[in-house]
């Protein structure tokens, strides 16, 4: 299946209050059920038992309210991994009532990090990055790499036939109409794990791992 770009509805905030609030619900489901918060605990906890380093500081990119870092980080606590996290997203009005715990949250643009090199442990990123066309996701990893010290977590889709078919299975889940048109563009628009290896080779990591995680969710570790 040709990756193909189709702009989201969620992103350009084209909907009504309540139509926003609806998709914002669908897409805190879809991480709940369907691998996204799991997957984005378990890379945090990988580089956390690789490093021996029971602290890390991160920067949620793309984070709206904080839901998968907060997730992440309630979860991580029980095992002894503290989690100290940032919130970056584009608007600040995305970052209103942030869930977070003791978040800091920052407006800024994700492919020009308004932070000093080395900020941060960790730099993590969750169905952000098939929102990129491949430059801007080299660029985005190269920067992420920049004002990170150990790695940048990708947590995204993978693009698959079965997955688009299982989207739209799912349509009956949805709230809102900006879902229903915004999850199989995600689809899409996402790439495979072979692709995604090989734009990564470009960044000047020292190390990829990739990992395949439940229901069509893929987890990378771009290490510094």
């Amino acid at each position: 299946m040709k990756r193909v770009s189709i702009p989201e509805l969620l992103d350009t905030d084209s909907g009504t209050p309540a139509e926003i609030a609806d998709s914002l619900n669908d897409l805190r489901r879809i991480n709940r059920w369907f691998g996204g918060n799991a997957t984005t605990q378990s890379l945090i906890g990988h580089v956390a038992r690789k490093t021996e380093t029971p602290e890390l500081s991160l920067v949620e990119v793309a984070a709206g309210a904080g839901v998968v870092p907060e997730k992440a980080r309630a979860g991580l606590q029980a095992s002894g991994i503290r989690l100290d996290v940032t919130l970056l997203d584009r608007a600040a009005s995305h970052l209103k009532n942030g869930s977070c715990h003791g978040a800091w949250a920052v407006a800024g643009d994700a492919l020009a990090l308004p932070f000093k090199d080395s900020s941060f442990d960790l730099l993590s990123c969750c169905l952000f990055v098939h929102h990129l066309a491949p430059q801007e996701l080299v660029q985005f990893v190269r920067e992420g790499l920049r004002v990170c010290r150990r790695a940048v977590l990708i947590n995204d889709l993978v693009r698959h036939p079965l997955h688009l078919a299982l989207v739209y299975t799912g349509w009956p889940l949805y709230r809102s109409r900006l879902t229903r048109h915004d999850a199989p563009a995600s689809v899409r628009q996402s790439y495979t794990p072979e692709e995604m290896r090989e734009l990564l080779q470009q960044t000047g990591a020292t190390r990829i791992e990739m990992q395949r995680h439940f229901l069509f969710r893929m987890g990378v570790v771009v290490w510094k």
